[in-house]
């Protein structure tokens, strides 16, 4: 087996996703890697600001988001960061990414693109019609990136042991 170098750790900076990024940290502490902590913003995540990015680009929007709007998720991706995981950030090199597109393609090709080895990501577990129809995330991931994927379920309840499903 290959040694684990670079880690990729997609996040949407959600209390779901904190389990996949704090295992892909413990896991860099433990084994010498970096973390790639990679933040996509989808165009939806982008529409829900439309009146506030029209007041920013009223001439270029949507398929130019203005550079504001990429500062302020780089700043809510270190404050998401610095929040949840300042514990851990001391003992791993991280890398912070933002990037506007397709969450499950840009991790794919920014995986490919990056040499990791590993991507480690939070399964929001999304069960029935809207998984049947959208399909998620985490699943186009392991389908198609070209390294191995470990999926982490969210945090358990009280109680409960953590389950991480290598896929």
């Amino acid at each position: 087996m290959n040694k684990i170098k670079k880690i990729l750790a997609p996040t949407d900076l959600s209390d779901l996703s904190k389990a996949g990024v704090r295992y892909a940290i413990d896991l860099a502490a433990t084994t010498g890697a970096e973390v790639n902590v990679y933040h996509v913003v989808s165009m939806d995540e982008i529409m829900s600001f439309s009146r506030e990015i029209k007041e920013l680009s009223p001439a270029g929007y949507p398929f130019h988001p203005p550079p504001l709007l990429l500062e302020r998720y780089h700043a809510a991706l270190a404050r998401f960061l610095e929040e949840h995981f300042s514990d851990l950030l001391p003992l791993v090199e991280i890398h912070k990414k933002v990037e506007f597109g397709m969450p499950d393609k840009n991790i794919i090709e920014e995986a490919a693109k990056e040499g990791v080895d590993l991507i480690v990501m939070s399964t929001h577990g999304r069960t029935g019609l809207s998984h049947v129809l959208l399909g998620s995330v985490t699943e186009k991931v392991v389908r198609h990136a070209s390294c191995p994927v470990l999926s982490i379920r969210p945090w358990p309840k009280e109680g409960e042991k953590h389950k991480a499903a290598a896929a």
